[in-house]
């Protein structure tokens, strides 16, 4: 079976980090705490990647 990256039902926002978490299989809270920490000392670009990837990516529940 191959992997495929959904946005997470466990979600804060869109469920994009915890997405990426279980892709990973990361802690979703150390992703999201990973993403806080790079969009604060990248002058917030990773706010735009969010926004892409919360349009880009499926919802698990709606592909599954």
């Amino acid at each position: 079976m191959t992997k495929r990256l959904y946005r997470s039902d466990d979600r804060v926002i869109a469920g994009v980090c915890s997405g990426f978490a279980e892709y990973m299989d990361f802690d979703p809270v150390a992703v999201r705490l990973g993403y806080a920490a790079l969009t604060l000392f990248t002058a917030f670009a990773g706010i735009p990647f969010y926004i892409v990837a919360w349009i880009v990516m499926p919802e698990k529940s709606k592909v599954i």
